[in-house]
């Protein structure tokens, strides 16, 4: 029996859409995933016309997928916006510099300026270079904080406005759930947040990050990129299977099997939250007395994580942290 579209009722179905569990057609999907970021972006004010903006770049397919949609909504809907590409190279040999040629290929087909800074040029360390000082476990500590700044800086020579980043709704329940099961009650408010960084504590300000994608499902990322013949890299990076977050995901995708609204539940749960009381001492904004950049103490954790790197120190340092 032929099963139709229910969203155009003409077109046979092509797919069971996850996010909603209604059948549609191809074309109904990509109509769809495009409005709803859209919505999305429209809804929460998330640019002004003639804004620069540097997009997260890393040749994967949620970046990817970003780029694509970004640069059509961005004339469809004449939002006015400038926009880049930003990528870093956190110097892991057969992954990262593999991804890159994936950029540089994005880069010719929109015709987009192109940025990237590597973590051998900003710390005169790459991620191979890390592992073989402290090992497998806890190496994602040391990227994720390093990347957060090689962004910053990137985004500070582009002379950008805005970053934005293909985090997805996934991502954004592994983040809550993370923060959760840590305890790291200041964060968990902020979880979720669809834009970020732009608060002003203590009179200093850091650059916007923004997500389009905070309500988009990974799995429809995966579908569209594929349907739409998007060139990405799909390559898991070498050291994430040790990672706390794939133990999380794991645990979530255990938790689809039960609820499939299990990530949209969780995104909605910590958009419930309140901040933490005011009578809650909360860490304060302040510029690093070291990179100059914004921290939450004297020296930042970048700042703090490559002097233990210099020093011979990272197994110590993480050890105290856990």
């Amino acid at each position: 029996m032929v099963k139709y579209c229910q969203s155009c009722n003409t077109q046979k179905a092509f797919m069971v859409r996850p996010k909603t569990g209604n059948l549609i057609c191809q074309n109904c999907f990509f109509q769809a995933f495009e409005d709803e970021i859209h919505h999305t972006i429209i809804s929460t004010q998330m640019f002004q016309p003639g804004e620069k903006i540097a997009i997260g770049a890393s040749g994967g397919k949620d970046s990817t997928v970003l780029v694509h949609v970004i640069t059509l909504l961005n004339k469809k809907y004449n939002y006015g916006l400038h926009l880049y590409l930003l990528s870093i190279d956190e110097g892991i040999k057969g992954y990262r510099d593999d991804s890159l040629e994936t950029v540089k290929q994005n880069q010719i087909t929109y015709e987009l300026e192109l940025k990237i800074l590597s973590y051998k040029e900003l710390f005169n360390w790459s991620m191979d270079e890390v592992v073989a000082q402290i090992g497998l476990n806890n190496n994602c500590t040391y990227c994720g904080v390093f990347r957060r700044q090689a962004l910053d800086r990137g985004a500070i020579q582009l002379g950008v406005d805005k970053i934005i980043t293909g985090h997805n709704a996934d991502d954004m329940a592994e983040t809550f759930l993370m923060n959760l099961l840590r305890g790291d009650i200041f964060r968990l408010p902020k979880s979720t947040a669809i834009i970020t960084g732009d608060d002003g504590d203590n009179g200093i300000a850091t650059l916007p990050r923004c997500k389009p994608f905070k309500y988009t499902y990974e799995k429809e990322i995966v579908m569209y990129a594929h349907y739409k013949k998007l060139i990405y890299f799909s390559t898991e990076c070498t050291y994430s299977p040790n990672a706390f977050r794939g133990h999380v995901r794991e645990l979530i995708k255990n938790l689809e099997a039960i609820r499939p609204s299990a990530v949209i539940d969780l995104i909605h749960s910590c958009e419930q939250l309140d901040a933490p009381h005011q009578n809650q001492k909360l860490p304060q904004k302040q510029l690093c007395q070291k990179c100059n950049l914004l921290s939450s103490n004297k020296i930042c954790k970048a700042c703090t994580l490559l002097e233990s790197l210099n020093q011979g120190r990272a197994k110590q340092i993480l050890q105290i942290q856990e």
